[in-house]
């Protein structure tokens, strides 16, 4: 496995030099206080903001994200709960939203993930502000396993935007991990996270950046 070093080094030589690519890599990042005090209705929204994008121009739903918010309640984790047939039909036939019937259909099981999560915690940032972050993967996996479609980046993407540290299996992550045999297993796999959470946990021991630096310098790393 490459020292960190050289990947940065790399990196460095492809974007124009150490500061270039500091701006590029920069992630401010949510002390535990800052996520504990997020509200649950701000992580519903980011999942389900994550889960629209998945597969559909990031753009065009991020302009039409306040008619989400308006729509969906403000994402209130406990109105999501009280939809039914009646509300669902309204929202499939909302022309100011992206109509999605089997995303849509999400809401109930995700607001309930993000309260019961939540619930022992004293709300969903509290969960993820004490969670292990030499585990990062075993959030993911925690999240997917208790919602509904939020595998994938879908997960990872939606923490990063409220400012947890996280790396993500981007395109050009994970051709960096599989080109240079980090993992043996597939990334969809949990024997190919792990070992990608080790080489992450490695790095960060080596560099002391962030995981988020640490994946978007790989990121810019390669060709």
């Amino acid at each position: 496995m490459e020292h960190f070093d050289d990947i940065y080094r790399r990196a460095c030589e492809r974007h124009g030099g150490e500061a270039a690519l500091n701006a590029l890599i920069a992630s401010p990042l949510a002390t535990d206080t800052e996520l504990t005090a997020i509200p649950d209705d701000r992580w519903l929204s980011s999942f389900t903001m994550s889960l629209f994008q998945s597969g559909f121009v990031h753009k065009v739903i991020r302009n039409k994200w306040p008619e989400f918010e308006r729509a969906f309640f403000g994402f209130d984790p406990e109105k999501m709960l009280l939809l039914d047939e009646r509300h669902f039909e309204r929202l499939n036939n909302d022309t100011t939203i992206v109509r999605h019937a089997k995303k849509i259909a999400t809401l109930p099981a995700n607001a309930r993930m993000v309260l019961e999560l939540g619930r022992e915690h004293g709300g969903f940032g509290a969960f993820v502000a004490q969670w292990p972050k030499d585990d990062i993967i075993g959030l993911w996996l925690t999240i997917k396993q208790h919602g509904q479609l939020l595998g994938g980046n879908i997960g990872p993407y939606a923490l990063r935007r409220l400012g947890v540290d996280t790396f993500a299996f981007t395109g050009d992550v994970t051709a960096y991990l599989r080109h240079h045999e980090v993992v043996s297993a597939g990334l969809g796999s949990k024997t190919g996270m792990q070992q990608a959470q080790a080489a992450f946990n490695e790095w960060r021991r080596q560099s002391g950046f962030s995981l988020t630096e640490i994946s978007k310098t790989i990121a810019f790393s390669i060709d």
